[in-house]
């Protein structure tokens, strides 16, 4: 298989060192392509099929299989209109990386047990003044914080590995915002279970 013919995974940058992780233990980091996409379209995902499409259509034109390393990611069911125009490609299952992470029914438990929750991954911990403060513009303007996270009440740090700094971040991330602390080690095994079978499909194909 050559490089032009490898499966192309075109995929949130969000979860960059994840996919990293899960694809070299999976054997698969030779098999497929990542083209990352800025980790910044975690806060604006009206920009996400606009940002997707010149990729892959381009990919499709040369007859590549095309997975969208993406759920729908607040998306409000824009990247499954754009995917239906491509029969073929496909994203990733569920609303969110969150889902993702933690498993359908663990994610259902947290959101039952208290709606106004704010999630972080390691990601989003350890890069929360750039991709979350900074994003939601909270750097120019702190007086929104109140106003954006009103109806929150607690923080939640979906992790993905033991790391007594990414921890420390989340709690910090918590602090700030104004929200109590909670944290999760829900590893990588849902993405992974996810990225692994659709690769592998692509890499059959």
């Amino acid at each position: 298989m050559t490089a032009s013919d490898r499966p192309l995974v075109i995929a949130c940058g969000a979860l960059a060192g994840d996919l990293r992780a899960i694809l070299r233990a999976d054997g698969l980091a030779d098999a497929v392509e990542v083209d990352y996409l800025p980790a910044n379209l975690h806060m604006t995902p009206q920009r996400v099929v606009g940002e997707l499409r010149p990729r892959v259509e381009a990919a499709i034109a040369t007859g590549r299989p095309v997975l969208v390393g993406y759920a729908d990611c607040g998306t409000g069911g824009l990247l499954d209109a754009f995917l239906a125009e491509h029969p073929g490609v496909e994203r990733l299952p569920g609303a969110h990386c969150y889902e993702l992470f933690a498993g359908t029914a663990e994610f259902d438990v947290m959101q039952e047990e208290e709606l106004g929750t704010f999630y972080l991954t390691d990601f989003l911990a350890k890069h929360f003044d750039a991709v979350v403060w900074g994003g939601l513009g909270l750097e120019a303007h702190p007086e929104l914080r109140d106003l954006y996270f009103a109806n929150y009440t607690r923080v939640v740090l979906l992790a993905q590995t033991d790391d007594a700094e990414v921890t420390a971040r989340g709690a910090a991330a918590a602090a700030r915002l104004g929200l109590a602390f909670e944290r999760r080690l829900v590893g990588r095994a849902g993405l992974a279970g996810a990225v692994a079978t659709a690769v592998q499909i692509r890499t059959r194909v």
